[in-house]
C-alpha cells in the first residue's frame, strides 16, 4: 500500500462524508415527455372542457337550419354558410333585449342589497363578539343549505300577499333570502384574517365602530366585497326556480327562464336562436368576471397578513 493509504487522519478531524448523486428515474421531472403527461395534457383537456359549450353555442348560433338537422350532408362542428338569421330572430322577433335588461336590473340591485347587509352581519358575527355569534355565523350558513324549492313555496305566499306576482321586485326581494346567507359566510372568513389590533389602535383614538367598517375594514376588504359581489351577481344571473314561480307575463321574465320557455312551441325546438340567447345570455358574467379577476384570486389568498 502506499503511504497515502495508510496514513491516519489526525484525531477529531472529520472524515469527508462521499456526495451520493440523486437517482433519477426513467422519466426526468424536466423532460418532455413528463411535462406531457402532467401538464400539457390535463391542460388541454381543461381548456377543451371549458371552452367546448362556448365553440357548440357559437356555431349552432350560426347555422342555417338545413345544416341543423342533417348531419349525414354537413359536419355538425363546423358550418360551411354561416347565417345570421338565428340571431335577427332573437334580437328582433323576440322581447330578448328586454329580457336581457331585466335580469341585469334585477342582478345588480338583487346584488347590492344581498352585499350591503351581508358586511354589516358579517362584521357583528366576526368583530363584536358578542355571546353565540359562532353560532349565529353557523345557523346562517346552514340557512344557506335549504333548497331553493323548499323556500319558494312560502315565499310565493309571501308575493302573492305583497301584491308582487308577476313584477321584476318581486325577484329582488327574494334572491337576498340565498344570496345573504351565503355572502354572509364568505366575509366572516375574510374579516377573520385581517388583524383585529387594526381595528383596536383605531378605538383607542375615538373611533367609533361605524367610522372604523367605514375607513379601515372596508378598504381593506375590498377583494373580499368583490368577491362576495361576483358570486352573488352570477347566482342572480343565473337563478332559475324563483324566476320561473314568480314571473308570468314574455316581457318580465329573466333570461334563463325566457330562452326556455319563449324559444320552445310545444315540440319544436329553435335551437339556433336558443343557442344564440344562451351565448348572448353568457357574454356579461363573463365581462364581470374579467374586470374583477384580480381582486377574486387575491381574496381566496386571504387579507392582510399578520
Amino acid at each position: 500500500m502506499s503511504d497515502a493509504a495508510v496514513a491516519r487522519k489526525p484525531d477529531g478531524a472529520a472524515s469527508p462524508r462521499a456526495v451520493v448523486p440523486e437517482r433519477q428515474g426513467a422519466i426526468s421531472w424536466d423532460s418532455l415527455p413528463r411535462r406531457v403527461v402532467t401538464i400539457y395534457t390535463p391542460l388541454i383537456c381543461f381548456v377543451i372542457i371549458l371552452l367546448f359549450p362556448f365553440y357548440w353555442m357559437t356555431v349552432t348560433a350560426i347555422k342555417p337550419n338545413d345544416e341543423l338537422y342533417n348531419f349525414r350532408d354537413h359536419n355538425p362542428f363546423w358550418t360551411s354558410s354561416p347565417t345570421l338569421d338565428n340571431i335577427n330572430k332573437l334580437l328582433f322577433e323576440t322581447d330578448y333585449p328586454q329580457w336581457l335588461m331585466t335580469t341585469m336590473t334585477v342582478a345588480i340591485v338583487a346584488t347590492f342589497i344581498s352585499v350591503f347587509a351581508s358586511v354589516l352581519a358579517a362584521y357583528a358575527i366576526q368583530r363584536l363578539r358578542f355571546k353565540g355569534s359562532q353560532w349565529v355565523g353557523l345557523s346562517i350558513y346552514l340557512a344557506y343549505l335549504v333548497p331553493p324549492s323548499i323556500l319558494f313555496i312560502p315565499l310565493a305566499t309571501m308575493v302573492f300577499q305583497l301584491g308582487l306576482f308577476d313584477s321584476p321586485m318581486a325577484l329582488i326581494l327574494t334572491y337576498p333570502t340565498f344570496l345573504i346567507p351565503f355572502s354572509t359566510w364568505l366575509l366572516i372568513g375574510y374579516f377573520k384574517s385581517i388583524p383585529y389590533e387594526l381595528e383596536e389602535c383605531a378605538l383607542i383614538d375615538g373611533a367609533s365602530r361605524l367610522q372604523i367598517l367605514w375607513k379601515i375594514t372596508l378598504p381593506l376588504a375590498v377583494p373580499g366585497l368583490i368577491s362576495a359581489g361576483i358570486f352573488a351577481f352570477t347566482l342572480s344571473w343565473n337563478e332559475f326556480i324563483y324566476a320561473l314561480a314568480f314571473i308570468q307575463s314574455a316581457e318580465n321574465k329573466t333570461v334563463p327562464v325566457a330562452v326556455l320557455t319563449q324559444l320552445v312551441e310545444g315540440d319544436v325546438y329553435h335551437w339556433g336562436s336558443l343557442m344564440a340567447g344562451a351565448l348572448l345570455g353568457s357574454i356579461p358574467v363573463a365581462i364581470f368576471y374579467s374586470f374583477f379577476v384580480e381582486y377574486y384570486v387575491s381574496s381566496l389568498t386571504g387579507a392582510v397578513k399578520e
